[in-house]
């Protein structure tokens, strides 16, 4: 998927506090004002020594540098924070869309960008923090990092419409997730994998979330939050949520759960229960 071209530092800097909630980057252009506000304050004049001209001078460059500092960066603060409450809406629409929507092809009339962001917001509504990296670097195009409960999972979104995702995807994601010692990967697409993909994520604690898949999750986990979710406090057991009218309780966490289809083994194409908190919670009901 192409990736946009940064222009430069303004956009690495707008970038970063968009990562933020909107808030955060309000909160963060106030401080930055104040900091560099004093730092510009000019100094009283006094008579100075030949030997003390370029100490003068340096600290006239750095003052000059902080006049300047104290609008330009709250500037770029503020349309950090604006990008990331425009985001945060946009997460919403695309959540909402989701679970208006009947059908898997809805992910079709969305952009790369768009599909990363409902992933990213499809965790979040589990309860994980979710960082948006965007698969830059020389990290296999891992787009997203999670945390939950003090753990790490690795998340890859492969928006591919006409081919299957094969192997090699899921086999750069399992080597990150060795190198950064995370215990779960994801990889996320809006199509299928081939069988070969499969065979190696079974067992490799990697789970292979496909466009029907990721849109069932979605719905039942929208709905259920709906309906009212409690979860246990940060650092505690996995997220416990209220279940569905009709909608069985998990055997292992006490959450909600979610109807699924096995996809392989003798039950392959039978229905079952599974944990709405998998791969964190792997509890199942017939």
């Amino acid at each position: 998927m192409a990736r946009r071209k940064k222009n430069g530092t303004a956009d690495d800097v707008i970038e970063l506090v968009a990562m933020l909630p909107w808030w955060a980057g309000v909160g963060t252009a106030l401080v930055s004002y104040v900091v560099l506000h004093a730092l510009a304050a000019p100094a009283a004049v006094v008579a100075a020594r030949p030997d003390q001209l370029a100490q003068m001078v340096t600290s006239s460059m750095w003052k000059a540098l902080a006049y300047v500092g104290q609008f330009l960066v709250p500037l770029l603060c503020l349309i950090g924070a604006l990008v990331s409450a425009l985001r945060r809406h946009k997460r919403r629409t695309l959540v909402d869309g989701v679970v208006a929507g009947g059908a898997a092809d809805i992910l079709e009339g969305i952009s790369w960008r768009e599909f990363e962001m409902l992933v990213g917001e499809g965790f979040r509504l589990q309860g994980y923090q979710v960082l948006e990296t965007g698969g830059k670097g020389a990290d296999g195009g891992v787009d997203l990092r999670l945390r939950k409960n003090g753990e790490k999972f690795l998340v890859q979104c492969k928006q591919w419409k006409a081919f299957k995702v094969g192997v090699q995807v899921v086999r750069e994601l399992y080597g990150v997730m060795a190198a950064e010692d995370a215990v779960g990967g994801m990889a996320v697409t809006s199509g299928r994998f081939t069988r070969e993909a499969e065979a190696f994520a079974k067992g490799r604690n990697i789970q292979l979330i496909d466009g029907p898949a990721l849109l069932g999750l979605i719905r039942c986990t929208q709905e259920t939050k709906s309906a009212g979710t409690s979860q246990m406090p940060h650092g505690g057991n996995p997220a416990r949520t209220k279940p569905l009218v009709g909608v069985p309780t998990c055997p292992v966490c006490a959450g909600a759960m979610i109807r699924r289809t096995a996809k392989r083994g003798a039950n392959a194409g039978g229905e079952f229960w599974g944990c709405v908190s998998y791969p964190a919670c792997k509890g199942t009901r017939s």
